[in-house]
């Protein structure tokens, strides 16, 4: 049976979470969309995710922007079929309301890291650039921005 894109995408990040990096698979995120110039992901507010306030923990939030980020690097360099390596040098969040429901992590950078991942394998060198992710608790204030990430991505090809 054949899976759409979306569904790969999830197994692919389902599987990343269990083998690499538990954290993202004990917070449970969900591809939405993802495109060429945008990814969209859910953490759902639960048990593994909440606060004391019964918002989403600043450690979830962190994961949420690093999964928008990252991830959608992680499926260009494979739709290209390059091999990257991939961290983040800096970040900077500015925290503006509790998100208080599931959280959606959105970044619109897919051209600017498009465009860095291909630096990279033109240079051979580390291209740092940083990227954006906002996070909207829709369920409860619509498209209004609980938080805005500022990520430094660092990419360079190996292999």
């Amino acid at each position: 049976m054949f899976s759409s894109p979306l569904a790969r995408a999830n197994q692919h990040l389902s599987l990343f979470g269990f083998l690499k990096v538990p954290m993202i698979g004990w917070c449970r995120p969900k591809i939405l969309t993802i495109d060429d110039k945008h990814v969209t992901m859910r953490i759902p507010l639960g048990r593994r995710t909440k606060n004391h306030l019964n918002s989403m923990y600043f450690g979830a939030l962190a994961v949420g922007a690093d999964v928008a980020g990252g991830f959608l690097a992680m499926a260009m360099a494979d739709q290209r079929g390059v091999k990257i390596s991939l961290a983040f040098k800096s970040v900077h969040a500015d925290f503006h309301k509790r998100p208080e429901g599931d959280v959606i992590f959105t970044c619109y950078d897919g051209e600017k890291i498009s465009a860095m991942i291909s630096d990279a394998i033109e240079t051979g060198e580390r291209i740092n650039q940083p990227v954006t992710i906002v996070a909207t608790c829709p369920s409860l204030h619509g498209d209004e921005a609980m938080a805005t990430f500022e990520l430094t991505l660092s990419v360079k090809q190996v292999g």
